[in-house]
C-alpha cells in the first residue's frame, strides 16, 4: 500500500529530501530513495511500505533478543520488505533485500488496527517491529505503536540503528524498548559490509537512551571482520561509557548470503568477547546462538535470576516486583513484569 511518508521536505527541481535514515537521500521526480520503498511522485514522497506485511508471528521476546524486558512474554512481531543497509552477511535477506523499487515480494495490507487486535487476540505484552528495518515502515510502526500504547501494549524496534534523531524524536512517545545492532566499530567495515556509517549508529544509541527508551546491544561476532581484541573492546567499551547496565548480546556468526565463504565463529572467541565485556564494567553480557551464556545473574552476588534455555526463560523469584536481586537487593536494571 502507497501511503503519505513522513519526515521529509521539499528541495528545488521538484526533488525531496529524505530525512528518516542517515542516508539522507535527495531523490528526483520519480526516483526511490536507497531503500528502495520512498518514491518522490509529483514533489511528494510516498512509501510503500505502509502495512504490506511479509512476516506476522508470535515469538518469545527473548528471540529479539531482548532479556531484560519482559523476560518470558510473547511479542507480536511484525514486519514489511526493505532494509537501509546492505549487509553481505543477513540472515533475512529474502524479505530485508526486496523492494518496491526492485518489485519484490509483497504481503497481505494489515491497517495498524488489525496488528494491534491480533497482539492482543494472541495474548501478546508487547509488539516487536523486526526482521528487516522497522525505519523503513516507520509510518505503519508509528500509527500502529500510538494504538498499541492506548491498548496497554508495548512496543520495541529490533533495528541497525541507521535513523536520524528527528525519526527518534517522533517515536520515543510510543517506543518502549530497542535492541539496536552495533555491527563494527569502524567506518570502513560499515562501509564495505553494510553500505553505511558508524556514528549515525552510535548517536542513536545515544539518542535512545536519552529519551528514556530501553536498549539492549547486540554485536554479531563474524570471524575475520570484528572479531580482534581491539574491536570487540571498542564495542564493549563504548557501551560501558553510554551505561554499564546495557545488556550486551555477543550473537555467534553462522554464513549466510553472500557471505558463504567464512566459517562459523569458534566458541573460544565468543568467549574471550564476554570476558571483555565484563573487564569493560557492562553488568550484563550475554551469548547468543550458542548452548549457554544466557543467564541472567546479579551482578553483586552472582546469584541467577533468569534461567534460559534457548528461547526460554525462567524468571527466578529472586527477581521481585521492585526489580531488585532479593539475595542482596541490588538493583536489577530493566522493565520487568508487573508483581517482578
Amino acid at each position: 500500500m502507497r501511503a503519505k511518508a513522513m519526515l521529509w521536505k521539499k528541495l528545488e527541481n521538484g526533488s525531496v529530501l529524505c530525512s528518516l535514515c542517515a542516508h539522507g537521500c535527495q531523490i528526483k521526480e520519480k526516483e526511490f530513495g536507497f531503500c528502495g520503498m520512498r518514491q518522490n511522485d509529483g514533489g511528494e514522497l510516498f512509501t510503500f511500505a505502509y502495512g504490506n506485511l511479509i512476516a506476522s508471528r508470535v515469538d518469545p521476546i527473548e528471540k529479539k533478543p531482548l532479556y531484560h524486558f519482559l523476560p518470558g512474554s510473547f511479542a507480536y512481531s511484525i514486519a514489511t520488505p526493505g532494509c537501509n543497509f546492505r549487509c553481505v552477511f543477513c540472515q533475512n535477506w529474502n524479505i530485508s533485500q526486496v523492494s518496491a523499487k526492485d518489485k519484490g515480494i509483497e504481503g497481505p495490507n494489515i491497517p495498524p488496527e488489525g496488528t494491534v487486535e491480533a497482539a492482543l487476540r494472541n495474548r501478546c505484552g508487547s509488539i516487536s517491529y523486526t526482521y528487516t528495518e522497522p525505519t523503513i515502515f516507520f509510518e505503519y510502526a508509528y500509527d500502529t505503536s500510538r494504538i498499541a500504547k492506548s491498548r496497554g501494549l508495548y512496543n520495541t524496534f529490533v533495528t541497525n540503528g541507521y535513523m536520524t534523531g528527528e525519526a527518534i524524536d517522533a517515536i520515543a512517545p510510543y517506543l518502549d524498548g530497542a535492541n539496536i545492532d552495533l555491527k563494527f566499530f569502524s567506518d570502513e567495515s560499515y562501509e564495505k559490509m553494510c553500505g553505511g556509517k558508524l556514528q549515525p549508529v552510535l548517536d542513536s544509541i545515544r539518542k535512545m537512551k536519552s529519551c528514556g527508551i530501553w536498549i539492549e546491544i547486540t554485536t554479531l561476532i563474524i570471524p575475520g571482520k570484528n572479531d580482534s581484541e581491539k574491536e570487540v573492546r571498542d564495542i564493549a567499551r563504548f557501551i560501558a561509557e553510554t551505561g554499564t547496565e546495557i545488556p550486551w548480546h555477543i550473537s555467534r556468526f553462522h554464513p549466510d548470503y553472500q557471505f558463504l565463504d567464512a566459517t562459523a565463529t569458534p566458541l573460544a572467541t565468543m568467549s574471550r568477547a564476554r570476558e571483555i565485556g565484563i573487564e569493560e564494567g557492562l553488568k550484563y553480557v550475554y551469548l547468543g546462538n550458542v548452548l549457554t551464556g544466557g543467564e541472567t545473574l546479579c551482578p553483586r552476588c552472582n546469584d541467577i535470576l533468569i534461567r534460559r534455555e534457548g528461547f526460554t526463560s525462567t524468571v527466578s523469584d529472586y527477581l521481585i516486583k521492585d526489580g531488585k536481586c532479593g539475595e542482596c537487593n541490588t538493583t536489577i536494571e530493566g522493565v520487568w513484569k508487573a508483581g517482578r
